[in-house]
């Protein structure tokens, strides 16, 4: 029983100081190797008096145990977002994370969860420290072995690195930890220079100081529409799980617009997120910066850089109106992004059931737009940036399409609701997760395209994209992080305006159409539209 607790808190400990950050690279070849901080370790607590040795075991197990729960988390972040865990800004996200675990499991789920994860992590710390203790008084005491097992596997280690030995990937000769401590450490050196970088970035803006009269000049008397349509990736347009049903949704509404007397153009961009934090996806789009961390985007939310929702309303010639089902509580970033109001979850008068983490389909949303500003008469044209939620994880329940005139309070989506699948039946199956993902990418499509056909005029321009890929479960852990961006208009002179861009004709963009980073967008659209930039 002891040599089997031995082993196993050596196995342990290995496996702790071997474990790649990404779920794909485990594999039993990674683990088929020799650690270099195990052999440095054994060597340091044979020097160690007995106390001295059995705190610094402690604090190596300890320390252990924080760098394993780090590597979980990077594992975590790279399958939800493309991304190692940054250990001085992903703190906020847990917050999202728990808000995101109570809209779909319940409150109930959402608090097991959170007690079942603060369990593993305390688990973790403890049987690693456990372990580190185990295998430190076995050595004491099997002195003269365990000191020729160290220099055996040193001189092994040595061997192999000196020579390259490999087992199909990694090298044998492994220093995995070392190199992911250095890594971190250089990460938050990085961030905090960044910090400091991009605050100055922030504060440079070619239209900073244009006048209202002299921006967005050939789009006045338009009505605006800048529409996100969340997790609208190129995967959803090229991938064979979802792009013959999207395809076939974007060749029909394409054709519904042609008919109601509208043209398109379509590309790529380039989001600075991927697979979560929408939010970044959408400052990049309409402040002109690149803001593909937390920090950056307190930063330029806190300031005055001009957004391309700032740059109508600075005009005066625009009523300026945000539809944020997605919000939930106070908003003050709205008075950044320039919008004379914001309609959030609790002022758009839906009464009917939230569909997992989305508050109200997006039929709703656009159908109480029209109630609450679109159909009204104004001294004004409006421009309203609309975020469209139902395509948000984990695809299911999926809302359907209704007449229109029977939307309501939103009330009749009871039954649509309850008729929908599982969110556990479908966000942990690989097939299912792809499929249902590109059904809401198409309801989604078809709420907008369908609202615009139906309550459009003459003077409607439609801006409309994804916020970002969706998650590496669906999108692929090589996928890249573009996104397909249309503008649609019934007055044909609009898409005359960036005939140069070399987009393609219609709401579906080629593979080959141009791809942009995200953040070029606002300089090339105020200036397509006859913006002057500020002298300096």
């Amino acid at each position: 029983m002891g040599w089997t607790v031995t082993g196993l808190s050596l196995l342990l400990i290995c496996f702790a100081l071997l474990m790649p950050t990404s779920a794909p690279k485990f594999t039993p070849g990674v683990f088929l190797r020799i650690p270099v901080e195990a052999v440095l370790g054994a060597a340091v607590l044979f020097v160690l008096p007995r106390r001295p040795r059995i705190a610094v075991a402690i604090l190596a197990g300890a320390s252990l145990g924080v760098l394993t729960v780090l590597n979980l988390l990077d594992v975590g972040f790279n399958m939800f977002l493309g991304r190692g865990f940054n250990v001085v800004l992903d703190w906020v996200l847990f917050d999202d994370a728990q808000s995101y675990l109570k809209d779909t499991m319940g409150n109930g789920g959402a608090i097991g969860a959170v007690i079942a994860v603060l369990a593993l992590v305390l688990i973790v710390l403890v049987l690693m420290t456990l372990a580190v203790l185990r295998v430190s008084n076995v050595m004491t005491r099997n002195r003269d072995a365990a000191s020729r097992v160290t220099l055996v596997v040193g001189t092994a280690w040595v061997t192999c690195a000196a020579l390259g030995l490999q087992l199909s990937g990694p090298g044998i000769a492994a220093r995995t930890t070392v190199a992911r401590v250095e890594d971190r450490v250089n990460r938050v050196q990085a961030t905090l220079k960044d910090e400091a970088a991009f605050a100055k970035e922030a504060k440079k803006d070619a239209f900073g100081g244009t006048p209202g009269d002299q921006l967005l000049t050939d789009l006045r008397g338009k009505d605006v529409m800048i529409a996100f349509i969340e997790s609208y990736g190129r995967s959803a347009i090229e991938d064979e799980a979802t792009a013959a049903g999207v395809d076939a949704t974007l060749t029909a509404k394409n054709e519904a617009l042609t008919k109601a007397g509208y043209s398109a153009k379509s590309g790529w961009l380039t989001s600075a997120t991927y697979g979560g934090s929408s939010w970044l996806g959408h400052s990049t789009f309409l402040s002109g910066l690149w803001i593909n961390n937390q920090n950056r985007y307190r930063t330029v939310t806190a300031g005055e850089h001009l957004t391309l929702t700032g740059a109508f309303k600075r005009t005066g010639a625009w009523r300026t109106v945000g539809v944020m089902p997605g919000v939930q509580k106070n908003w003050p970033e709205g008075k950044f992004y320039g919008l004379d109001n914001v309609y959030d979850s609790r002022e758009l008068g839906y009464e009917g059931p939230k569909f997992s983490w989305s508050t109200m389909p997006d039929q709703y949303a656009l159908s109480a737009f029209e109630r609450l500003e679109h159909g009204k008469k104004r001294d004004k044209p409006l421009m309203s940036e609309i975020i469209l939620t139902s395509s948000h994880q984990p695809w299911a329940p999926i809302p359907k399409m209704i007449p229109w005139d029977q939307v309501g309070d939103g009330s009749v989506y009871e039954g649509i609701e309850k008729a929908g699948k599982d969110p556990a039946d479908v966000f942990y199956d690989s097939k299912k997760v792809k499929e249902e993902y590109g059904k809401s990418i198409q309801y989604s499509v078809n709420s907008l395209i369908d609202y615009v056909v139906k309550y459009g005029s003459k003077n409607t321009v439609l801006v409309f994209l994804g916020d970002h890929q969706p998650l590496a479960s669906v999108s692929g852990s090589n996928a890249s992080r573009d996104v397909p961006v249309s503008i649609v208009a019934h007055d044909k002179s609009v898409l005359d305006k960036i005939d140069d861009w070399g987009w393609t004709d219609g709401i579906k963009p080629e593979k080959s159409a141009p791809v942009w980073r995200m953040d070029s967008f606002r300089d090339r659209f105020l200036t397509a539209y006859g913006s002057t930039p500020a002298k300096r």
